[in-house]
């Protein structure tokens, strides 16, 4: 296996997200990673205060540069927010708190913090006034990906105009009901010539027959999966941390904040999305690759 994952927020125990992260957590994430046939991936950290986001940056930046292991397989880095929808359904597990619209001096505070590691950027388009965060990422070579979001058919092709190309867990991030017709996911297959369109295959973010669908709307070539794990990754059932907050994990691997119908991540493993693809889905060990190595390297330039 040859994975290359563009959302781990943690795993084996080691949240990312956390700025407690110790190197031995670090590394030992790494080496399971490694073990689960992902040769490369982007450590995620999702919204937080400005402050507490370019804190966690910097810490992990010098953490990766301490480690052989971490620095072979950590790519870069993913922000997931702060700059997105923060109505109820959109935001998700995301502390609605600490959301603020998107502002291109506050993005170059998250890229310096991240010393040219930061490749990805997830923002909510119609939080980003005239597009100019989305124009300045770009500009400066990260790649900029729609999520937690719900723009509408301008906003979001306003948003490709000026340079975003990817979006983030389609199916995710939004309410469980949605208008009969004009809504995000719609939308977003509409325009999916001009998007990397990602998902989570565990069967609980996306069912697999919805699944199934959207992938051959997507196409091979456009499409790609995430784990979009968190540290409970690989430690079964319980309570676990994602940023400082409590998810609690049910015998099927599902996670959530406790009392909260949103999901809250993913404890999935490459091991485990490659058999759902093969069995629950039916593709084949090339369609497996391009979903889980090829592309994903391809939407980030790699």
């Amino acid at each position: 296996m040859n994975a290359f994952d563009l959302q781990v927020n943690g795993y084996a125990g080691a949240d990312f997200c956390s700025p407690d992260l110790t190197p031995e957590a670090l590394h030992a994430a790494c080496r399971s990673l490694e073990e689960d046939g992902v040769t490369g991936f982007l450590a995620t950290i999702i919204t937080d205060h400005l402050d507490a986001l370019c804190a966690k940056l910097a810490h992990l930046v010098r953490l990766r540069e301490r480690d052989p292991l971490a620095s072979r397989l950590i790519h870069g880095f993913h922000v997931e927010g702060p700059f997105l929808n923060p109505n109820p359904g959109w935001v998700g597990a995301h502390p609605a708190d600490a959301v603020i619209p998107a502002d291109p001096d506050n993005a170059q505070r998250l890229l310096d913090a991240g010393e040219g590691l930061v490749k990805l950027v997830t923002l909510a388009p119609e939080c980003d006034p005239h597009m100019a965060t989305t124009r300045h990422l770009s500009k400066q070579g990260v790649t900029v990906s729609a999520g937690h979001c719900n723009p509408s058919m301008d906003e979001l092709k306003a948003g490709i105009d000026h340079g975003l190309s990817m979006f983030t867990h389609l199916g995710n991030g939004c309410p469980v009901d949605l208008p009969r017709h004009d809504h995000i996911i719609n939308r977003v297959l509409h325009l999916r010539e001009h998007l990397w369109i990602g998902f989570i295959p565990d069967g609980a973010h996306v069912d697999f027959f919805a699944l199934d669908l959207y992938l051959q709307l997507a196409g091979m070539d456009r499409a790609f999966v995430v784990t979009d794990a968190i540290a409970a990754a690989r430690m079964g059932p319980g309570l676990h941390q994602l940023s400082g907050m409590d998810v609690e994990v049910d015998a099927q691997g599902v996670a959530r904040r406790p009392g909260s119908p949103y999901l809250a991540g993913s404890t999935i493993t490459m091991p485990q999305i490659r058999t759902h693809l093969a069995e629950a889905l039916g593709r084949s060990s090339d369609e497996i690759e391009a979903l889980t190595a090829t592309n994903p390297r391809r939407a980030i330039g790699l």
